[in-house]
């Protein structure tokens, strides 16, 4: 399934690093490191853009600057790419309702081939691939809004259409391929013909270092002999063509053999490809997802996308747009437990009245609402920004896959709580007997994989940490890098202490708003700007003193991410629902008190998470896991049945230790 495969290995905190002069250079002193922590870091820093986090908007919370000129007004579609949009998705709705049913699909773990072609013949399947390629060339904001429809209707085919055109060859292509490669593959995948993406293995999930699949070129050079296995390829069982990344012949630099990893454009009927298995999973059960093998697979040279050695700059480049469908589909998912949440609540009587008008229940709802205003807002404008391509939105998009697949798997949740059993009872169980067919129990199954794939919550918090401290490691990192002369490492100095002695003392300086705000949003606005300052201080103040153990400190980083994300958040909210004042629309009242709550709950969040920088259990659990991994207590391990080693046999089932 698709995830993100690369782990932003936390060395990159270390004081002995410096900032790549080129792609042939390590950006680490990896000096002090082992080989396999020096392979996995030089593959990943190889692999990442050029760095413009301190530019942006969410970057810049970090770094205590908030400037707010860079997401208000709130963008808004233009009339021509609403209409656009709109013509596509009533024509989507209409297909959807009349032509597909979630639950058979979820129940048989098909989609129907007549779906599939249904939504071939709507361009479903090239919805953002331009016009001339035979696509529909709509906007990422369009593409946005039918993964929200999507999203609310059914996982499976919101798994299907995103895996093929998010991550699967269009994007690849879109971004990275040539003419030649755009005109062979786009019209015939635009079409309808499925596309898929190919990285984890058995043996390697986020460590590309350890990447076992290789190519090895031929001896006239035209071609690359491809060998190797791969699994949780979504749409794998059913794709023309993927995007298959593979170790390719070592880079000698300096003496020193670097790894390389380069993507290919497979098609499945090429001899030599072979799907091994259907992967089967708790929910998305019609989800095609495969394990592939691949044996002496001959591939022309002029399938390799964007160059050799560039493998995980097309993975990552991909992932930063593509993974914003994630957070869209979240949002109709959201949109739908919210719709039912709040009809049972007021259907469902309790101690004489209404569900809803009980405080704990209440409660959930207000959250469910606010969360998805929230969502709605943070990804809209993120899409808005790819859309735009005026600025890097690679942390945008993190920070909205992060919150949006949390709160929506949290959304999930309450809805269950709502429904009570009849939450948890299947669709076809309720509809026997004449309930009301409302299938949470489906959407729970179905919405538990968001956070793991296309980067779980954990990789991504990893990822937006080492983006976000990326400008003080161009500043800081050469002071201490053994690497260069001293006469170097004095003037780096030099830098660093002009630019801190101006800094630092800023970020105690009340924030400077232009702009002006609603009564009611107004003081949230210059709390943020007030808490960017506080979270860059606060960094800057744990990096002194853990120096180069902070790249242990996962939890405390962690925190450092969630109040960057938090505020971004509310920076997103707060713009919109001032935007809808403005112009004065219907849902204005409502959006004044989406985002008053929303910005209330932030504020006692973001408050509890400064206070556990420094007061927290972290430490004491840290050990606690150590003992427990080396010799788990007899206390927590008796009384349970299970096998003693993975693949013995029935008759082999102890309780032993």
């Amino acid at each position: 399934m698709p995830k993100l495969q690369v782990a932003h290995s936390f060395r990159v905190l270390q004081t002995e690093s410096i900032v790549s002069k080129n792609d042939d250079e390590s950006v680490i002193d990896t000096s002090r490191m082992s080989e396999g922590e020096r392979a996995a870091l030089e593959v990943t820093e190889a692999a990442r853009e050029a760095a413009s986090m301190e530019r942006t908007f969410a970057g810049g919370l970090f770094l205590g600057r908030y400037d707010l000129s860079q997401i208000t007004p709130f963008p808004e579609q233009t009339l021509e790419d609403r209409d656009q949009g709109d013509a596509f998705l009533c024509r989507l709705e209409e297909f959807l309702r009349s032509s597909s049913n979630p639950d058979e699909i979820d129940e048989d773990g098909e989609i129907p081939d007549e779906v599939i072609d249904g939504l071939a013949r709507l361009g479903a399947f090239g919805i953002k691939i331009p016009t001339r390629y035979g696509g529909l060339g709509l906007s990422q904001t369009n593409y946005c809004r039918a993964a929200i429809l999507l999203g609310s209707w059914c996982g499976n085919m919101m798994a299907l259409l995103s895996a093929h055109q998010s991550i699967g060859v269009p994007q690849p292509l879109l971004l990275f391929g040539t003419e030649e490669q755009r005109q062979k593959y786009l019209p015939r995948l635009a079409k309808g013909e499925i596309s898929a993406f190919a990285l984890t293995e058995p043996g390697v999930g986020s460590d590309p270092a350890r990447m076992e699949t290789h190519a090895e070129p031929t001896e006239d050079g035209s071609s690359y002999i491809l060998n190797g296995c791969k699994m949780w390829c979504t749409n794998g069982t059913r794709a023309g063509v993927i995007v298959v990344m593979a170790k390719t012949t070592p880079k000698i630099i300096s003496r020193h053999s670097k790894n390389q990893i380069t993507a290919f454009i497979v098609e499945t009927a090429w001899p030599g490809v072979k799907v091994v298995q259907r992967c089967r999973f708790m929910g998305l059960r019609a989800l095609y997802n495969a394990v592939m093998e691949f044996h002496n697979v001959r591939v022309p040279r002029a399938n390799i996308v964007l160059a050799e050695g560039k493998g995980l700059r097309v993975a990552l480049s991909t992932l930063n747009t593509g993974r914003l469908t994630l957070p869209a589909g979240c949002v109709g998912l959201a949109k739908r437990c919210l719709e039912i949440s709040t009809r049972w609540a007021k259907e469902r009587v309790q101690w004489g009245k209404p569900i809803g008008e009980h405080a704990a229940i209440a409660s959930k709802i207000a959250d469910m609402g606010a969360a998805t205003f929230a969502m709605e807002s943070m990804t809209m404008l993120t899409a808005s920004l790819v859309d735009r391509a005026k600025s890097d939105f690679r942390l945008e998009s993190a920070i909205c896959k992060m919150l949006g697949t949390e709160w929506a798997w949290k959304m999930a949740n309450d809805t269950m709580q709502i429904r009570g059993g009849r939450g948890y009872e299947t669709v076809a169980s309720l509809r026997k007997r004449g309930e009301s067919p409302d299938p949470v129990e489906r959407m729970v199954r179905d919405c538990r994989i968001n956070t793991i794939f296309e980067g779980s919550s954990e990789i991504m918090r990893l990822f937006i940490a080492r983006e976000a401290l990326d400008p003080h490691l161009k500043i800081a990192a050469p002071v201490l890098d053994r690497r260069l002369s001293v006469s170097m490492r004095a003037t780096a100095g030099l830098h660093a202490a002009r630019f801190y002695g101006a800094w630092y003392p800023s970020t105690y300086l009340p924030p400077r708003i232009a702009q002006d705000f609603h009564p009611r949003l107004g003081h949230y606005v210059h709390w943020c700007g007030s808490a960017a300052r506080r979270l860059a201080r606060t960094m800057f103040h744990q990096m002194l003193v853990y120096g180069t153990a902070l790249e242990r400190r996962q939890l405390l980083l962690g925190r450092f991410v969630d109040i960057g994300a938090e505020l971004f958040a509310m920076s997103a909210t707060l713009a919109r629902a001032q935007a809808m004042v403005e112009r004065s629309d219907l849902d204005a009242p409502s959006a004044l008190d989406l985002a008053d709550y929303f910005c209330r709950s932030s504020q006692f969040r973001i408050a509890e998470w400064f206070r556990s920088v420094r007061r927290n259990a972290d430490g004491l659990g840290y050990r606690l896991a150590g003992e427990m991994l080396a010799d788990l207590p007899q206390t927590l391990s008796e009384g349970i049945l299970r096998k003693t080693i993975a693949g013995s046999s029935p008759s082999d089932w102890t309780s032993q230790r």
